[in-house]
């Protein structure tokens, strides 16, 4: 029998695919697209995206969609909340936008608690603009701008961000989840509705880091590059949920 993929209401029918092969976020935008369905948030839905790969998500979503400056999104998302407080707004970037170019305006957003969701696509590179060091790139990993590998001395140490916004009294749910297996895309969806629920319940921030692949620029296939996310991201990168004040105020 022939299975029959449905496209979730959200997003588009005719979308235009902007993805290399084996690139994850696809995987990451349908999620979103599906959650947003079984909430009934699309019509309030606002998201805000910067410059990057994860620019591409309004080619996907049937939402209403914010271009921010690179590195700004969160700042934008802010405003729009602050203008519109009866949308439901998110942010959706990659990890170089959010945690290195946009790292004050990330953090910032989480400290002042602004009720808004953030999805930050994790692949340790700067994926469109060819393959440099980013602010995740793990120890000893080769890029355009690391050739021998980074190396603590020189790079300094990767960034963890779902441990440093679980340090924010500001921010309500923080977790980190993988897309390399079935089982992982699963309890990624259960994060993306949770980020996006305690922003409707008023409670504050939402934030899921997304470990995501980038066989093009890690110079792998797209199987290659999920055992890669599987054996080394996750040493680096622990899977799991760092902070969810909702067992505390039930």
């Amino acid at each position: 029998m022939q299975q029959v993929f449905s496209i979730p209401k959200s997003m588009k029918e005719n979308f235009r695919y902007t993805f290399c092969p084996g690139c994850d976020h696809g995987i990451a935008i349908r999620l979103v697209g599906e959650v947003l369905d079984e909430l009934g948030i699309r019509e309030k839905t606002i998201s805000s995206t910067s410059i990057g790969c994860s620019v591409f998500i309004y080619d996907f979503l049937n939402i209403d969609c914010v271009e921010a400056p690179h590195g700004r999104a969160m700042a934008s998302a802010t405003g729009v909340k602050r203008a519109q407080p009866d949308k439901v707004v998110f942010t959706y970037q990659g990890d170089g936008d959010f945690a290195s170019i946009g790292l004050a305006e990330s953090l910032h957003a989480g400290l002042r608690g602004e009720k808004i969701t953030a999805f930050m696509l994790n692949n340790t590179t700067y994926g469109m603009t060819g393959g440099q060091s980013g602010p995740t790139t793990m120890m000893g990993q080769i890029t355009t701008t690391t050739p021998t590998g980074r190396n603590k001395e020189y790079f300094g140490y990767p960034i963890k961000m779902a441990e440093h916004y679980a340090l924010c009294d500001g921010v309500a749910y923080s977790a980190r989840v993988a897309l390399d297996s079935v089982p992982h895309i699963n309890e990624a969806k259960k994060a993306i509705k949770k980020a996006f629920q305690v922003q409707l319940d008023g409670l504050g921030l939402g934030f899921v880091e997304i470990l995501s692949t980038c066989p093009t620029n890690w110079h792998m296939t797209p199987e290659q590059a999920h055992e890669r996310v599987r054996t080394e991201m996750v040493e680096t990168f622990h899977l799991g949920v760092f902070k969810d004040i909702t067992s505390e105020v039930k």
